[in-house]
């Protein structure tokens, strides 16, 4: 007899382990845990394959089953991997769209009821879903321009001694592109009109002026693209001229630009204009600790996966979002079409003084991914 009720207890431990194991796939009632779809845009800036990732295990972590994707930048890609999702029955999409041609995608998700995301990139052009996740991006351009007023001394610049820079602009297609740059501008304008700081190239003072600043926008966030730019620049506008700053609005601009001035005379012996930078990409860490780019502003990748998938539990199983470290905005992000409930987290500033207590005692990088 005891032997049967030992048969018993260890066949009962050996199914609760079996269905605490495969908790990520079933339910209680046996059928499978809700689909969360994760749609990232491209993998050629660093920070996107970190985001997909995190977003798929803090998804597996609450018990949902969790698909992400990789668009390459290309939104029809992106849109035939939507649709897949919807049809193995998707109940949220997490969405980090390639440009506003996402819409048809959202309306189908709509459509079948399916709750969607923007997640930090604002989708465009469409009313079919109320939720965007993301960092305070104009507060980012504000820390990337008062990166330059501060390292330039701006306040100290006359009419007679003005200071150069450069300005560049992230995807014409990426909504987030217009907020960095009404960010920095909301810093720098004044220098501007004030004639102490004057600006090579096309010389947009804010988004809104459409023909200059489609000009020093940069297709697709491609480094190659601002490379070559810099390099026109270099060889035209800036020949003549010694670039004392550079708006860079991310990382992998940053670099390209970079590497462009660096293999300009004007700047050999290592005195390289006041570079700006966003994502915190390793390879800009590096930079930024050998002196060659000046800051980077850091989102941590990891808290806004974790806000997201926060966001997607509360809205499945129909409760008041209550997400910790974001502030919510029901006034600001207009699609276009309605103003969606928007949650945003804070930024960091990063630079060689404190780099390594944001970047590395916090866990996002070891030291010797730095060395």
């Amino acid at each position: 007899m005891k032997k049967i009720v030992s048969l018993f207890l260890v066949l009962g431990l050996a199914g609760s382990m079996a269905f605490a194991s495969g908790s990520q796939q079933q339910v209680a009632g046996g059928g499978k845990a809700p689909l969360i779809g994760l749609a990232m845009p491209e993998t050629h800036v660093e920070r996107w394959q970190k985001d997909g990732a995190a977003l798929k295990a803090d998804a597996e972590a609450k018990g949902y089953r969790a698909e992400v994707t990789y668009a390459d930048a290309d939104q029809s890609k992106q849109n035939q991997q939507i649709q897949d999702m919807l049809t193995k029955g998707a109940k949220l999409l997490v969405i980090g769209s390639v440009n506003e041609g996402v819409v048809s995608a959202v309306s189908d998700a709509a459509k079948e009821k399916v709750i969607v995301i923007a997640y930090d990139r604002l989708i465009t052009g469409t009313a079919d879903y109320d939720y965007y996740i993301t960092f305070d991006n104009f507060k980012v351009g504000q820390f990337q321009g008062k990166a330059l007023e501060t390292a330039l001394n701006l306040p100290a610049a006359t009419k007679d001694k003005p200071k150069f820079i450069t300005l560049f602009a992230g995807s014409p297609t990426d909504n987030n592109a217009k907020v960095f740059f009404d960010g920095a501008m909301d810093i720098l304008k004044k220098y501007v009109d004030s004639g102490v700081l004057k600006i090579v190239g096309p010389a947009p003072l804010s988004s809104s002026d459409t023909a200059n600043f489609t000009r020093i926008t940069t297709e697709n966030w491609r480094a190659d693209v601002a490379k070559a730019r810099m390099e026109n620049l270099l060889n035209n506008d800036a020949k003549n001229v010694v670039l004392d700053g550079i708006l860079a609005p991310n990382d992998t601009l940053a670099r390209a630009i970079i590497e462009a001035c660096s293999a300009d005379a004007k700047y050999a012996g290592g005195k390289l204009p006041v570079v700006t930078g966003q994502d915190g990409e390793v390879a800009s860490i590096k930079a930024i600790k050998d002196g060659k780019q000046y800051m980077t502003v850091f989102k941590d990748t990891r808290n806004l996966a974790k806000a997201a998938i926060e966001l997607a539990d509360a809205l499945l199983k129909g409760q008041t979002p209550n997400i910790p470290g974001a502030r919510l905005d029901t006034t600001s992000y207009n699609t276009g079409k309605k103003v969606v409930k928007s949650y945003l987290l804070e930024p960091v500033v990063v630079t060689k003084d404190n780099y390594k207590q944001i970047m590395i005692d916090s866990g996002y990088y070891k030291a010797s991914d730095i060395e």
